[in-house]
């Protein structure tokens, strides 16, 4: 296990990608990275980490800045609720530590937000303490370096390896935190074909041994995703549209969308509705557009509604503003691209 450890460790330093938050060992640069790594690819959040940083450069300007400019911010990394837990959790940081960053596992583990995972990472990375981090990068490589037939989607099998974990971790934690974490994105790979013959810890690994790979590590089939239906009203009245804050508990609530209710709706419903809720206004038949969420699917058809008059339950804004101004979920960015298009035709006729 020493020399394991020492060619983990040896292979992280020649070979470690260089990437913005590994230029410091802040806690606060290192927090909001893995925040916003949680299932989303490092080279998706780039550049919203960069953007991020430039506004928001630390704890007192995160605790204070305004929600909506926040996910603003945010918009197109998905999972909101990660952005809203890292305000409560700066607000609790300057109120209780005076903006300083708790530097144990167990007082990061009590914010907002943060997992045994985030709390592991930022406790080795930062202030060196000898905490494992487990996720499924390391899941990976450690069950096929030992072909662990134990089932990963347990919580007892994650407990127990990250016990097994922490009696092999070195005094430079974070580094062996990290090159686990990296052996698993970037040569373990979980899609695909393992990049063995670049690994520096092949010769130990049962799995590369046995060309075993693919059995590993042993986990739950996927539950089939809930597919739903929804109609989307994309209200318009002298080149303004229609946005609401989404109400509905659960998925998207509390975030900016063009009106909609469940179901497919036809152009004859569609109508009966306008007229039962005593809307008047021309209706043309859109396009349609399905998002895959982590457990749902949507898919989504649209009218433009020429309106007569203003919704007054709306907020009313023009394209340019919305861009600007208020995140949209990914779900309904195929939307907004539409009526960018349409406000241009509209606005000619």
């Amino acid at each position: 296990m020493n020399k394991l450890v020492y060619l983990l460790l040896e292979w992280y330093h020649q070979e470690k990608r260089i990437l913005p938050w590994r230029q410091t060992k802040d806690p606060y640069h290192v927090w909001v990275s893995e925040i916003m790594l949680q299932q989303t690819r490092i080279e998706a959040v780039l550049g919203y980490y960069e953007r991020f940083m430039n506004r928001i450069p630390d704890i007192f300007a995160l605790a204070h800045i305004p929600e909506d400019e926040l996910l603003k911010l945010w918009e197109g990394l998905g999972y909101y609720n990660r952005a809203r837990n890292l305000k409560k959790a700066a607000q609790i940081i300057v109120e209780n530590y005076n903006g300083i960053f708790p530097s144990t596992y167990d007082e990061i583990l009590k914010l907002p937000g943060i997992g045994e995972y985030t709390a592991s990472a930022i406790a080795s990375i930062c202030f060196n303490e000898p905490t494992v981090t487990v996720d499924g990068n390391v899941l990976r490589v450690y069950t096929r370096i030992q072909e662990d037939k134990r089932n990963i989607s347990l919580n007892n099998t994650k407990k127990e390896i990250r016990n097994e974990l922490s009696q092999m971790i070195p005094l430079e934690s974070g580094d062996f935190n990290e090159g686990l974490m990296e052996l698993g994105e970037t040569i373990c790979l979980p899609n695909g074909i393992p990049k063995c013959n670049l690994c520096p810890l092949q010769t130990f690994c049962l799995a590369n041994k046995h060309h075993s790979w693919s059995k590993y590590p042993v986990k739950d089939e996927k539950k089939a995703k809930k597919e739903l239906d929804y109609t989307i009203f994309l209200f318009t009245y002298e080149g303004m549209w229609a946005i609401r804050k989404r109400k509905d508990p659960g998925l998207l609530h509390n975030l900016w969308e063009f009106p909609n209710v469940p179901g497919k709706l036809s152009l004859n419903v569609v109508k009966a509705y306008l007229e039962n809720n005593n809307i008047e206004g021309n209706i043309t038949k859109s396009i349609t557009n399905k998002h895959i969420f982590t457990h749902q699917v949507w898919n989504m058809t649209s009218y433009i509604i020429k309106l007569k008059e203003p919704l007054k339950e709306y907020l009313w804004k023009k394209p340019k503003e919305i861009e600007e101004q208020y995140a949209l979920p990914t779900a309904f960015k195929p939307f907004f691209e539409e009526i960018k298009l349409k406000n241009v035709e509209i606005n000619i006729k």
